[in-house]
Formats: structure tokens, C-alpha cells, sequence
């Protein structure tokens, strides 16, 4: 579980660093998400309940900062996991590109569950132009730090020595 505890704590600087940027951003009314990067590295690259357990911990920081019901973004984050996990095989994550493509679908997938859970609690009409203005803001910035973050993870991950009982 090193290797979870490292992952999340790459996470967490993830998101302080969005805490960061959508506190700069607050003048110009523009919110960017990063959901997908929360699950993504872990879902792809290690064993199922490391990248969980560091995805629920992340979802639970995100939820803790942000204007939902806590638990919507654990539960979204665990979705988006055991799905990208149960597919992995399938998904074309040896090169950035299609790490940045998976990276993309799942921040989409994430940022419309979270605005129509938001919808159905008394959301106006008229912010759907502005969650579309955010939307597109959102994913340009992840494309651009896909690459620079999953490196980032590797590197992390890379401190850990390897665990003797696991080599055998």
C-alpha cells in the first residue's frame, strides 16, 4: 500500500495546484476540473486496490473543497476507476496520446455526472453556457499536463524501493 500512499500524495498535489489555478482563474468566472487525472495514472498502471484506495482518498479531499454532497466525487472517482481499470487492456495507454485521449473521456465523463447531479439539485438554465465554457477550459488544460503529471506519478512511484514479499 507504499505505492497508493505515494500516488495519493502526487494527487493531492494535484490538487492544491487546482485549488491554485481556480483561485487565480475566479476573476475571469472560469473553473477548470481535472477528474480525470485523479483516477487515471492508478487505474491504468497498478494493481486494482492500490489505485482505488488512492483514488477514494483524493475523491474525499476533492469532495471535502468543493459545493457537492460529500461522497459524489468518491463515488464518481471509484466508477471512472473500476471502469478504466476493467478496460485498461483494451485502452491504448503505452503512448501519450492515448493517454491523453483516455485521460480526456474520463474528465468528460466525470465533469457531465457531476452537472447533472448538480442539474437535478435546482441548477438555472442558464448555467449550462458557463459549465460549457469551463468544460472546454478544463480539457484543454488536462491534454496539456497529461504528459507532465504521469510523469510526475511514474517518477514518484519510481522512489518507492521494491517490497521483498512481493518479489516472490
Amino acid at each position: 500500500m507504499r505505492r497508493a500512499l505515494v500516488l495519493f500524495l502526487t494527487l493531492l498535489l494535484l490538487w492544491a495546484g487546482m485549488a491554485q489555478v481556480n483561485d487565480a482563474l475566479a476573476p475571469e468566472h472560469i473553473s477548470l476540473f481535472a477528474g480525470g487525472l485523479f483516477v487515471a495514472y492508478g487505474a491504468l498502471f497498478l494493481p486494482l486496490a492500490e489505485g482505488l484506495a488512492a483514488s477514494l482518498l483524493a475523491g474525499g479531499v476533492c469532495d471535502a473543497h468543493a459545493p457537492v454532497r460529500f461522497g459524489t466525487q468518491v463515488l464518481l472517482f471509484a466508477t471512472a476507476h473500476v471502469l478504466l481499470f476493467a478496460f485498461r487492456e483494451r485502452l491504448p495507454h503505452d503512448q501519450a496520446a492515448g493517454r491523453i485521449g483516455i485521460v480526456l473521456l474520463a474528465n468528460l465523463a466525470i465533469f457531465l455526472a457531476l452537472a447533472f447531479l448538480q442539474a437535478g439539485r435546482g441548477a438555472r438554465a442558464s448555467l449550462w453556457p458557463r459549465l460549457g465554457v469551463d468544460l472546454v477550459c478544463s480539457q484543454i488544460f488536462v491534454a496539456l499536463i497529461v504528459p507532465w503529471f504521469f510523469a510526475l506519478q511514474d517518477r514518484a512511484l519510481a522512489l518507492i524501493p521494491p517490497d521483498p514479499e512481493r518479489m516472490f
